[in-house]
């Protein structure tokens, strides 16, 4: 169990469920397994569906639903106002009607007020989304600790029941998946490991060892010299003559 988590849940909470809801997104195993975070369930861009198609009973509707585990969003993200706004989930319906698409956006969840539950037979997850927080939730997402990677929805679209989703995913097992967080030390990391590799490349390509009555000396080459003095004058064969006559004069 991790020291630096604490969260704190009614009775009903504790002794119906296996978990403890620590924020809106992740869930603190009881028996101190270790913690389920939501966020690694999604992709990269914090959803888990994205305008997914989904059947719809009428021949001229398109059903597209999103949602994001962790991420509010809105729909459209044109910066209309809609009923999709800051929302878990959102329905976007579109009739096809007369030549032209007619956009309805249907909120069918938040993520304040969700409301957690833990199967320990099934080792299953389930989060409730509701558009307010004492409604009836209009989407249920069955999250299940598996090695397997799918996600499967109700067979229909009906207003008349909530939506089900349900994801199978290793990271939905506790600590099972951990984000990277990636801090200031490892990018001063990064940063030094590269400037170490730029030292020594540009170092064995412009620098020639050449021997002397002093011993062995290191110079640059003469393709860098010219180079920055291609870029100071308007004649850089100078550049190379005034080198050549330099290195004669240590010799």
């Amino acid at each position: 169990m991790d020291p630096g988590l604490t969260a704190a849940a009614p009775p009903s909470e504790l002794k119906h469920s296996g978990c403890i809801k620590v924020n809106r997104c992740k869930c603190l195993m009881r028996d101190g397994s270790g913690l389920i975070d939501l966020a690694s369930v999604a992709d990269e861009d914090g959803f888990i569906q994205r305008l997914k198609p989904l059947p719809s009973a009428v021949g001229n509707t398109d059903v597209l639903l999103s949602f994001s585990p962790c991420l509010p969003f809105s729909q459209p993200e044109d910066f209309s106002i809609s009923d999709c706004t800051d929302v878990a989930a959102c329905v976007n319906i579109r009739i096809h009607q007369d030549d032209r698409v007619i956009n309805q956006y249907v909120n069918y969840g938040r993520h304040e007020g969700n409301r957690f539950s833990y199967n320990e037979s099934k080792k299953t997850l389930t989060v409730s989304y509701s558009v307010f927080p004492d409604s009836e939730p209009q989407t249920v997402v069955h999250y299940q600790c598996s090695p397997n990677h799918s996600i499967t929805h109700s067979q229909s679209f009906s207003a008349d029941g909530p939506l089900q989703i349900w994801v199978e995913s290793p990271c939905v097992c506790p600590n099972a998946c951990e984000l990277v967080d990636v801090g200031p030390g490892t990018i001063f990391l990064i940063i030094l490991c590269l400037s170490g590799t730029a030292y020594f490349i540009i170092g064995s390509c412009a620098l020639r060892p050449f021997r002397t009555s002093n011993g062995v000396q290191i110079a640059p080459e003469d393709s860098v010299w010219c180079m920055i003095c291609y870029q100071l004058s308007e004649r850089p064969d100078d550049c190379r003559r005034k080198r050549n006559y330099s290195l004669t004069d240590t010799l």
